[in-house]
């Protein structure tokens, strides 16, 4: 049977959604890259490409293309990191090949490119203030975007779990609820009693039977929808928001919703928070992932510098 690898991706998207559960976010990802890799790999085959003729010097090629591809009219290219997804997003789909005992390329010949670990940027708990004072709370948009930072900002979570959120979610009384983040591991969030009362302040003046906890008021929000999504904010709207408050506050960091995730980490780690919970509580499967915030919080390394170094006069 002779076997296409275009075929082949297709098949492999169901069995990441089916057998392995990958959210969609991460399917669309997948085949994205994959997809990619064929564009990329085209002008080297004649007709469809076949799993036999994924070589050590097709992959070579296509590294090199991916290393100089362009994403836009700007010359951007692909940081080594955004690299490294398209190459795991190949591997994964070698493994697979390999476990339907298709002949392939090895995929433990993948090696990543080596990258930097980005800096942390987060806020301090003043910074983060001087945004929240910019917000109107005379408006149920701006009771909204208040209830949004400080969800962020008291819990970390990411803004796909912040979109994904439903009202009838999260329990404003005990101030702790669960959400579904990577890989479909559940987590326990916890909140302060302020953000608990902004999220109470803005459902209060809500009077739909919409199900998601925070909606959409721009008239371009999209057409009725029957999956329960109708005007329900998106990653991307969020975005807008955190981008808005931070230019009124005067603040020229570049914040993102991660950046409120980062800010929640570091705060927590200054406070005297130990590693591990912060592991736990950020949802970190991995405990070197969590260790990215504590060159920045450490409050020995302080205390040596304030002892041990000479001042000038």
């Amino acid at each position: 049977m002779v076997y296409y690898v275009s075929d082949l991706i297709a098949e492999y998207l169901e069995y990441l959604e089916i057998e392995l559960g990958r959210s969609l976010n991460t399917i669309r990802n997948y085949e994205l890259y994959l997809n990619r890799f064929l564009e990329l790999t085209a002008e080297d085959v004649s007709g469809d490409l076949k799993p036999s003729d994924i070589t050590p010097e097709l992959l070579r090629k296509y590294r090199l293309r991916l290393n100089r591809y362009e994403t836009d009219d700007h010359h951007t290219r692909l940081t080594p990191a955004t690299q490294a997804y398209y190459l795991i997003a190949l591997r994964g789909f070698l493994k697979y090949l390999a476990k339907r005992s298709i002949p392939s390329l090895d995929p433990s010949l993948i090696e990543l490119p080596k990258s930097r670990r980005p800096q942390v940027t987060f806020l301090h708990y003043d910074e983060v203030q001087s945004i929240l004072d910019c917000i109107d709370l005379d408006t149920e948009p701006g009771l909204r975007d208040r209830a949004i930072f400080e969800l962020l900002f008291s819990g970390g979570l990411r803004v796909s779990e912040l979109c994904n959120l439903d009202r009838k979610d999260i329990n404003l009384e005990r101030r702790e609820f669960m959400v579904r983040g990577k890989g479909g591991k559940d987590r326990p969030i916890f909140i302060d009693e302020s953000a608990a009362n902004r999220i109470k302040d803005y459902l209060c003046t809500r009077h739909d039977s919409l199900p998601a906890l925070f909606l959409n008021y721009s008239k371009n929000s999209g057409l009725a929808s029957t999956d329960g999504n109708y005007r329900r904010l998106t990653p991307r709207s969020i975005q807008r928001i955190i981008e808005k408050y931070t230019r009124l506050a005067g603040i020229t960091k570049h914040v993102t919703p991660h950046t409120l995730r980062h800010s929640f980490a570091t705060d927590l780690l200054m406070n005297g928070a130990d590693i591990r919970s912060v592991q736990s509580m950020l949802g970190h499967s991995n405990i070197s992932t969590t260790q990215i915030y504590t060159h920045v919080t450490d409050p020995h390394l302080k205390e040596v510098h304030d002892k041990f170094h000479s001042e000038t006069n």
